[in-house]
């Protein structure tokens, strides 16, 4: 497994809003302390988190979350180590399946854990992603999400979304969407199953992450990806949280600078209060940040 140090990204065009979050991020490594459960052949960044703290100062956000990658499992190490640095900027959602003990929930949540993560999503061959916990296990934990006021994470397909949807929410869950619900940008958004979501998002029954550069075709810009940006923003957007996926696994010579990402966001949002409901008061619901 080959890796390199993840690119540090350019600041954007203007300062960020004070309390910015960017609520889609990872750290990997050092690989000798903290393997990887699951190795995989494709390179990985290495993002160890005084990287990652680098990465928010270079971009200006003031906070951020973690999310457990599938390769980790459901080994949190890392994670509560790079949250003991940074405990008043950093949230997380961890990953868990329902033999986990209260104890180690409980221990979760002091260190900053706020959700766990459920993954329906193949890997590119097809087959299931090593690591990865289903959807399928979220109503079995939904009590004890809700007790601490967890919310369900869940980076699926679209079609995987809209089956599994129904009985997600009936299980009582607070359900963030990751990666824009992973749409599928050729069949535009008249598509019924993007159609689906929308109307959930109106209903304030789902909350979604805004991250553009899983779904685009169009990179750098991404202007396939507008139209269905407009359309979640018009929707309700007390329920939309922004991330950017740094550091971009498998995207060898596609990565995105964060920088740019939060230029374009705001450049597509238009008007700087919704960008800061956005960016600022959503995640400090979600994730807490507003406890200390």
């Amino acid at each position: 497994m080959q890796t390199a140090l993840a690119v540090i990204p350019r600041p954007p065009r203007a300062a960020l809003p004070s309390g910015a979050c960017d609520t889609h991020t990872h750290v990997f490594g050092p690989f000798d302390r903290y393997p990887l459960i699951y190795p995989p052949e494709h390179p990985m960044p290495l993002a160890p988190a005084e990287h990652h703290r680098r990465m928010l100062d270079a971009v200006g956000l003031d906070r951020c979350v973690l999310v457990q990658p599938t390769p980790q499992d459901t080994d949190v190490e890392l994670m509560l180590h790079a949250l003991a640095q940074a405990p008043t900027r950093l949230r997380a959602v961890a990953a868990a399946r329902p033999t986990v003990s209260d104890s180690h929930l409980d221990a979760m949540h002091g260190a900053g854990v706020r959700g766990l993560r459920f993954v329906d999503a193949p890997s590119p061959q097809g087959t299931p992603r090593p690591g990865a916990i289903e959807t399928d296990e979220i109503p079995a934990l939904a009590s004890r999400l809700a007790e601490r006021g967890w919310y369900a994470h869940v980076w699926a397909k679209l079609p995987r979304l809209v089956e599994q949807l129904p009985r997600l929410l009936a299980s009582g869950a607070p359900i963030v969407i990751e990666h824009m619900g992973m749409l599928e940008v050729a069949k535009g958004t008249a598509e019924p199953g993007f159609q689906y979501l929308l109307g959930l998002l109106r209903d304030g029954r789902i909350w979604m992450k805004l991250s553009v550069c899983r779904c685009s075709q169009s990179p750098p810009d991404y202007p396939d990806l507008r139209e269905f940006h407009d359309a979640l923003v018009e929707a309700n957007p007390a329920r939309l949280l922004w991330g950017s996926d740094w550091p971009f696994i498998r995207m060898e010579g596609r990565e995105p600078d964060v920088g740019a990402l939060l230029t374009l966001f705001r450049d597509w949002i238009g008007d700087p209060l919704l960008a800061h409901q956005i960016l600022v008061r959503n995640p400090e619901r979600v994730f807490g940040f507003s406890d200390e």
